[in-house]
């Protein structure tokens, strides 16, 4: 097939990515690739990519900072223009089936209005905009919407029957590979904001008596200063934004990872990257994340820093072989790029299907006529 993949323009989708929709888009263009599909990444410039056709002159996120232009009418016009001039590209160049990796809802009333056959995957719970976007279409054939766990399924479904399925995000278990031993370690792995939870980790690790390499982009630099740097002591070390290969060994050697978002996680691409390592997790019950770690860690309730502390003494219970089986049979690469495979071949044929219909119902008319 030819596929246009749309990512989202916050930042560039580039090494080191800025967080799990970055690195998701990156997996999902190379695994279609691998799969036999011609793609084009329509993303922001800055991104890294074979076929990229740049929708804008910069990410948003370095000309309209979203922590100070959030919600304005400047970041929003800046946003609908890149993917307008993103689009109009779709439809001079004939693309079987365009996925909406992004978190634009305007390309899913174009795929609408210009019969386009449409995937659109959500990384986040409903929001604003988007969910009336997704609402709107649920029933619209030739359309379909992801979501990458089950419990965002319930969140986003509008009703039976809806076109809205579930994959699960996919793991380059080739790359996120177990270590020859574990060191004595824990690791915290994201973007250091106050939803990711960076500063209730470290203050986790102080209580266990635990050493933690907490590893991200400063994205809120005040809560860095005041949550997190007061507890970079005694073995707690903040150790900046590593590329996918410099981080890899650090989370494969940790005794176990920890996952502490404040927000519904929709899945947490963190905690199964380190489960393919053969590294158990301890991570707050928000959101995807009991799903995603099964019984390969320990689900705490969310922001009962006591208990994670209390987890982390545990973690060595955890069978570090079933943490990576987990996600070799659950969350792999190939058993994502199938899953969107299945979704493209239904709005494929859907679309198809409608303009044989229309042709026909045409024919009959014609005939008719001429009668």
């Amino acid at each position: 097939m030819k596929i246009a993949v749309f990512a989202h323009i916050r930042h560039a989708i580039a090494e080191p990515f800025m967080g799990g929709m970055e690195a998701h888009c990156r997996m999902l263009c190379d695994g279609l690739r691998a799969s036999g599909h011609d793609v084009t990444l329509f993303a922001a410039a800055g991104s890294r990519d074979a076929q990229l056709f740049e929708i804008c002159d910069a990410p948003y996120d370095s000309v309209l900072p979203w922590a100070v232009w959030r919600g304005t009418p400047e970041l929003a016009a800046y946003q609908r223009e890149a993917f307008a001039r993103g689009w109009a590209e779709v439809l001079a160049r004939d693309f079987d089936v365009v996925h909406n990796n992004s978190l634009c809802p305007a390309i899913i009333e174009w795929a609408a209005r210009d019969g386009v056959p449409l995937v659109t995957s959500q990384h986040v719970p409903p929001f604003g905009a988007m969910r009336d976007a997704v609402i709107d279409h649920a029933y619209h054939p030739g359309m379909m919407t992801t979501v990458t766990s089950h419990s965002q399924l319930e969140a986003w479904d509008p009703g039976p029957g809806a076109n809205l399925r579930v994959v699960h995000n996919g793991i380059r278990c080739d790359q996120w590979i177990p270590a020859a031993r574990a060191e004595d370690h824990f690791v915290w792995v994201g973007r250091i904001t106050p939803n990711k939870g960076t500063g209730e980790a470290a203050r986790a690790a102080r209580m266990a008596r635990a050493k933690l390499k907490i590893v991200g982009p400063v994205e809120d630099a005040r809560y860095f200063m005041e949550q997190v740097e007061p507890h970079l002591t005694d073995g707690i070390e903040y150790h900046g934004h590593r590329t996918t290969d410099a981080l890899r060994p650090i989370v494969a050697q940790a005794r176990g990872a920890l996952v502490t978002p404040l927000w519904d996680e929709p899945f947490g691409l963190v905690a199964a990257e380190a489960l393919s390592c053969g590294t158990p997790v301890c991570a707050y019950g928000s959101g995807a994340l009991a799903e995603v770690v099964g019984d390969c860690g320990f689900i705490v309730p969310p922001r009962d820093i006591g208990a994670l502390a209390v987890a982390m003494g545990r973690i060595d219970e955890v069978s570090r072989r079933r943490c990576r089986q987990r996600v070799l049979t659950r969350y792999s690469v190939p058993a994502m790029i199938e899953g969107y495979q299945a979704c493209y071949r239904r709005v494929v044929d859907t679309r198809a299907d409608q303009a044989a219909s229309a042709f026909a119902s045409s024919q009959s008319s014609t005939t008719a006529l001429l009668a």
